[in-house]
């Protein structure tokens, strides 16, 4: 019952990604005004549908709470486990706590940057700041936890990911955000289903 009750709730670590992109990606798609190369995915939670990407990060921050309870019952440590429910946290504070209106968006709002920072704002930013720096601190802990490829790939995709958030050209910064939230959940679900699959031939 551990075993099986442990498996499950790993699986939220593969789930985490796909729920998360495909519901941003519909509504990149769908809503009008909504350029996603140019608008930050924040702006989404805004206007009369934001509450689908409010619910968005709620319910991906939820999935990797999930993961990281899962985590918890493996040899890959306690730490690593407690980092990634921080992860998770961080995507329900910056869902909960919207960002400010700007870049002409929702339609309406002024252009550029928004003229004033509110306090939802700030905590939703730092909410995105947990979301990183705890993420790349459970690499760092499960690269030391692990051997060959995994320990590789811990240490390539934060590299990767802050490359990709720090590279000087604010035309793609929107898409590069969103690729880089794409590595960060790959790697996730790469975590997720090799623990998962160290669980199933110990037991």
């Amino acid at each position: 019952m551990m075993a099986s009750q442990t498996r499950r709730l790993l699986a939220c670590g593969l789930l985490a990604g796909p729920v998360f992109l495909t519901v941003w990606l519909a509504q990149a798609l769908t809503r009008e005004g909504f350029d996603p190369a140019y608008h930050p995915l924040s702006l989404l939670s805004l206007g009369e549908l934001g509450w689908i990407q409010i619910g968005n990060f709620v319910v991906t921050g939820l999935l990797m709470i999930g993961f990281a309870a899962g985590l918890r019952r493996t040899p890959a440590g306690r730490v690593a486990a407690v980092l990634m429910a921080l992860s998770g946290a961080g995507l329900i504070m910056a869902g909960v706590f919207t960002t400010d209106p700007g870049a002409g968006f929702p339609p309406g709002a002024p252009t550029g940057a928004p003229p004033h920072v509110s306090w939802h704002g700030v905590v939703h930013e730092v909410g995105f700041a947990v979301v990183t720096l705890s993420w790349i601190a459970a690499c760092v802990v499960l690269a030391r936890r692990f051997t060959g490829r995994a320990r590789w790939l811990c240490v390539a995709a934060p590299v990767l990911a802050v490359a990709m958030s720090a590279w000087p050209d604010l035309d793609s910064l929107s898409l590069r955000l969103v690729a880089g939230t794409a590595i960060q959940f790959a790697l996730t679900a790469y975590v997720a289903a090799r623990v998962t699959a160290s669980a199933r031939a110990a037991a």
